[in-house]
């Protein structure tokens, strides 16, 4: 593939599947050695004009995928047309994509807002981007086709609330395509499941499955891995297992930089740490090829709920589901009594970070196993690398954990710091906030009508406080004037009612129905079409039920 650089160029972090274009990795998803697909090279952002802090996040987008994107597969008025497609005002209500606010300018701590597009939650920044490019290489791929001879793409889906609407608001309606999203019955928030389920449209599919996320993850993964299926199927990835949805998400770490050195608040001498509530890794992911691309990034700050698996990692270099080694691998904060168990997931006001095993985890791995062991050929460093992670997760699947050496912990934590916030300093900080009179509930509110705001009061769902808490504990290891915080606000508060009232019921002229949206009104209300799935069909039944969903929908 002479056309292609080693950046638009991929492999599997398990070893195999070298020099996979980028429409291979984004219609299969997952490697058949099943492992997760990476580019071989990293960019960096060079030869970017002097302007670049001036561009909008729609030319960001831009030049950052192309880095990724041979021209070749996608022509660049294409590839520009996609990412209009995905970030015009027409999709997402801030004219900014994912508009930056101040939380506590003493602090200089600034808020980066990633809930505007249509189902508001920041994975909207990533599926609208995948839906549109499912729709482009299925139209390329049958033009001229009829009937039986169309490719008919069959997306498979896990979520723990806000992947699988934000999937089936990216994919809804578009032609040659099923969508199967799984969510864990009864575990997900009312107005995330009423936001999946009330979508009709005949492609759609959601599927309730009586057990936790992983449990949903596990089908998916197994589907992948199945033989048989994949004979007669098409699949296709929405998790942030496929790569599209990482390199969406990097855009925004560019962008919000670039707008505090367009606003004057930071200078390119300026420290920054971005902190970020973390469940499945994907969305800090982002921010660790931002960083290696280029982006002046001091510390990504990892930010967990009481499912702590990704900390404990951190402060002792094993990653278990079960906690064996002492205080710090059981949390570190006594007065919770926490301990992860790899029979279940411990259930939070965080509900989207319930997640014991983070999937995109094993790609941070190879990076980190090539650069310790850094000797040798390229493509030996490649094929050690990748058999490493094979290893761990091998071990991980038959033993429920595994360690690391000490140097790839250290050059873990040379990027890398993490902390653990728990119910009730979640609840905690969504006070603190509501009372502080911050400059983020009067900065660039006429323009927002979702409600976060309201007389002087900014208002954070738990996920978003669970990256603030963390961000405000990394503040007193890297204060200010010298270093600047950016904390990713992950989703609306009105999808997390409960959490939220719990929190702040007691605090004078507060009434959630002033948080809630217009298009949340009334959404409980709307026909719904869900099936239940029992874990106990197994596999077998999944597959059944999938071919004949997508029979029925062939035959439209």
């Amino acid at each position: 593939m002479t056309s292609h650089t080693p950046s638009q160029k991929y492999l599997s972090s398990r070893g195999g599947f070298y020099d996979c274009t980028f429409e291979e990795v984004v219609l299969q998803g997952l490697a058949s050695d099943g492992g997760l697909f990476l580019p071989q090279k990293i960019p960096l952002m060079e030869e970017i004009p002097d302007d670049w802090t001036d561009w909008s996040f729609e030319e960001m987008a831009y030049h950052i995928f192309s880095r990724y994107i041979s021209p070749s597969e996608i022509p660049p008025n294409d590839l520009k047309d996609i990412v209009h497609r995905s970030y015009s005002r027409s999709v997402f209500r801030s004219a900014d994509v994912t508009p930056l606010v101040t939380l506590n300018g003493e602090k200089q701590l600034y808020l980066l807002e990633l809930f505007h597009g249509p189902t508001f939650a920041f994975k909207d920044v990533a599926l609208q981007f995948l839906g549109n490019l499912f729709e482009y290489f299925l139209l390329r791929r049958n033009e001229g086709k009829t009937g039986v001879q169309r490719e008919h793409l069959t997306v498979i889906g896990a979520t723990s609330g806000d992947t699988g609407s934000a999937a089936i608001y990216g994919l809804r309606g578009k032609q040659d395509v099923s969508v199967m999203i799984m969510f864990p019955k009864g575990r997900v928030s009312p107005v995330q499941e009423a936001q999946m389920t009330s979508v009709l449209d005949d492609n759609v599919h959601n599927l309730a499955v009586d057990g936790s996320f992983d449990d949903c993850q596990d089908f998916v993964k197994a589907l992948f891995g199945d033989t048989d299926i994949n004979k007669t199927h098409k699949l296709a990835a929405v998790n942030s297992i496929n790569w599209a949805r990482i390199l969406a998400q990097i855009t925004y770490y560019f962008h919000s930089y670039a707008s505090l050195i367009k606003s004057g608040k930071i200078t390119s001498d300026s420290k920054i740490r971005f902190v970020v509530p973390t469940g499945n890794f994907g969305d800090i992911l982002a921010g660790y090829f931002a960083k290696r691309m280029g982006l002046p990034i001091e510390k990504l700050v990892i930010a967990t709920n009481e499912n702590d698996i990704l900390h404990r990692f951190w402060k002792t270099g094993y990653y278990e589901k079960k906690p064996v080694h002492g205080r710090e691998a059981n949390g570190g904060i006594p007065e919770d009594g926490v301990k992860a168990d790899e029979d279940g997931v411990k259930g939070t006001l965080s509900p989207a970070m319930d997640i014991l095993v983070s999937s995109n985890f094993e790609r941070l791995l190879w990076f980190l196993a090539f650069q310790v062991h850094s000797l040798g050929p390229l493509e030996q460093q490649r094929k050690i690398a990748g058999r490493m992670v094979k290893g761990w997760l091998e071990e991980l699947k038959s033993r429920g954990g595994f360690s690391v050496q000490p140097q790839l912990l250290q050059a873990a934590k040379l990027d890398f710091e993490s902390e653990r916030v728990s119910d009730k300093e979640t609840l905690a900080i969504i006070r603190d906030i509501y009372s502080f009179d911050t400059p983020a509930a009067k900065e660039g509110r006429s323009q927002d009508t979702t409600g976060i705001a309201k007389d002087g009061h900014y208002i954070l769902d738990p996920h978003s406080a669970i990256g603030v808490a963390a961000a405000l504990r990394s503040i007193e290891r890297a204060p200010p004037p010298e270093t600047h915080h950016i904390a990713l606000a992950t989703a609306h508060p009105a999808k997390f009612s409960g959490a939220v009232t719990e929190a702040l019921e007691k605090e004078k002229g507060f009434r959630f129905e002033d948080v809630l949206p217009d298009q949340f009104v009334g959404l409980e209300k709307l026909p719904r079409q869900v099936t239940d799935v029992k874990k106990s069909d197994g596999l077998e039944g999944l597959k059944e039920l999938i071919r004949s969903r997508v029979a029925s929908r062939q035959t439209l």
